[in-house]
């Protein structure tokens, strides 16, 4: 189970300002290209699932992920999550060929097909996706993920962090934002939900 912290922030300059001031714990930064599948009939989200292939900076790192059963309350997210590295050609060969996800060799893959019942060349379906800036922090003991996330319809700005105990978590960053003047809400929607509603939240 990932349980994560999800802070929205409201603008560029609410995100340029988060930046600016975790600048000294800067660990790392990602380019991520996220995109996502379905069964030919809907065999994944009829059951809450996401099938998504992740690329990393210009596709020098792939990581299939099967998320289920999503819950998002109060800007604290629970999800059934299983994932595992892909070899960033395959992936890319499946991006062009949804069908190709149902003959590659990955744990992951073989849940899908095996659990929801996605086979053959012509069971999966290309969602399409999008694109995200993920700069990453470690922080008071906490890896914090800064987020800007590039849709077809808009950019979105997010604080995402991963912890065992959310609720310290939230508080010691809600804390840090107050303290700064930095507006913020609660997420409501994942980005997965985002993308397919078509508009910002």
């Amino acid at each position: 189970m990932e349980v994560e912290v999800k802070l929205r922030l409201p603008n560029a300059d609410s995100h340029r300002r988060v930046i600016a001031l975790l600048a000294p714990f800067h660990a790392a930064t990602h380019r991520q290209r996220n995109l996502f599948f379905d069964g030919a009939d809907s065999e994944l989200s009829s059951k809450r699932a996401v099938l998504r292939l992740r690329f990393y900076n210009d596709d020098e790192r792939c990581v299939v992920s099967l998320k289920a059963k999503a819950v998002l309350v109060d800007g604290v997210s629970r999800v059934e999550e299983d994932e595992e590295d892909l070899n960033p050609r395959v992936g890319l060969d499946c991006v062009a060929e949804p069908g190709k996800l149902g003959v590659v060799e990955s744990r992951v893959l073989e849940r899908v097909r095996n659990e929801f019942g996605v086979k053959g060349e012509k069971g999966f379906v290309g969602l399409g996706g999008f694109r995200n800036i993920r700069s990453v922090y470690e922080w008071k003991g906490l890896k914090l993920e800064v987020d800007e996330t590039s849709f077809d319809f808009g950019t979105l700005y997010e604080i995402e962090c991963e912890s065992a105990d959310p609720d310290e978590a939230k508080r010691v960053l809600e804390e840090f934002l107050k303290e700064n003047g930095i507006d913020y809400s609660y997420s409501l929607m994942s980005k997965f939900a985002i993308f397919r509603s078509g508009k910002l939240p």
